[in-house]
């Protein structure tokens, strides 16, 4: 027996407070970035997310990772930095429960990357719920062009898809990270490559953030690093297409702290738009599982 077939109800439970978290995460980057700016916000939360790592890598004695490891890390850690950059862009133009329905269509766009990276087959069942995804997109993109104009909006729609190709090729690098580095060391070198690669632009952009941004910056980055942790044992113990499901709560939370924390409404076609891409992903990882008992019949 697959020993990610028991004791499932721990990493779902881990998962689902990683997601939480992670929401708590964006809502307070939204508010960051509206106050000290996207790029200041990024760099100063990935200074802050990797002292804290280093701390925790010296007080757990982690071993220092091989150079395969490493190159994960560094190729995760890249691909997060721009995805990051692309959605933190795109929530400060849009309501978090719209920009986080949108974001949900990564599960789906990982399908076919894993089909040109992995050389897995697509079948007929997950090009429907590809499409039925889709449907969901052009439901959201309907309601937001519904009325007053709004350019900026639109602009950060086309970021969070952007951002969402990115999200699910980290999906794709999430699961083999995980089961070769314990969550510290995960949540440790993601800060870090995402430091070195905001770095680059820091003798230009960068500005010490004021007193009242600190604690943002420091709650921003303890609830980066704890989510990143968290999803990443989670992960390890148990499989990916069990777990990815719950990332779909982000949308109750991204709705909840959207309208307490900036009034912003959840419109119906949002909603609709939302069950649709999930519907989609749902169907999609059913057909996996099918595929996957087919061809390894006996296997639990």
């Amino acid at each position: 027996m697959n020993r990610t077939s028991g004791g499932f109800a721990i990493p779902f439970i881990v998962c689902c407070a990683g997601v939480a978290l992670f929401s708590i995460m964006d809502a307070t980057m939204k508010g960051l970035s509206l106050s000290i700016g996207l790029y200041n916000a990024l760099f100063w939360r990935a200074v802050s997310g990797t002292v804290l790592g280093l701390a925790l890598m010296l007080a757990t004695r982690q071993r220092w990772p091989t150079r395969a490891v490493l190159r994960i890390h560094l190729l995760r850690g890249v691909v997060v930095a721009l995805m990051a950059l692309l959605f933190f862009w795109a929530i400060m133009r849009m309501p978090l429960a719209e920009a986080i329905a949108l974001s949900f269509i990564a599960p789906l766009i990982a399908l076919y990357l894993a089909a040109l990276l992995l050389k897995e087959r697509v079948g007929r069942q997950a090009i429907g719920a590809s499409l039925l995804g889709l449907v969901g997109v052009a439901v959201i993109l309907a309601g937001r062009m519904q009325g007053r104009y709004e350019p900026e909006a639109l602009l950060g729609v086309a970021a969070m898809l952007c951002s969402a190709v990115l999200f699910a090729w980290n999906l794709i690098i999430q699961r083999q990270q995980a089961q070769l580095a314990s969550p510290i060391e995960v949540a440790f070198f993601q800060h870090l490559v995402m430091l070195a690669v905001f770095a680059l632009a820091a003798p230009v952009l960068a500005v010490p953030p004021g007193l009242a941004a600190v604690p943002l910056i420091a709650l921003a980055a303890t609830l980066a690093f704890t989510s990143l942790a968290a999803l990443a044992w989670a992960y390890a113990r148990a499989e990916a297409q069990r777990l990815i499901p719950v990332e779909y709560t982000a949308f109750l939370w991204a709705a909840i702290i959207g309208w307490l924390a900036f009034g912003e409404r959840l419109t119906l076609t949002t909603l609709a738009g939302a069950l649709l891409i999930v519907a989609g992903c749902l169907i999609a990882a059913r057909s996996k599982r099918a595929e996957l008992a087919h061809v390894e019949p006996g296997t639990a």
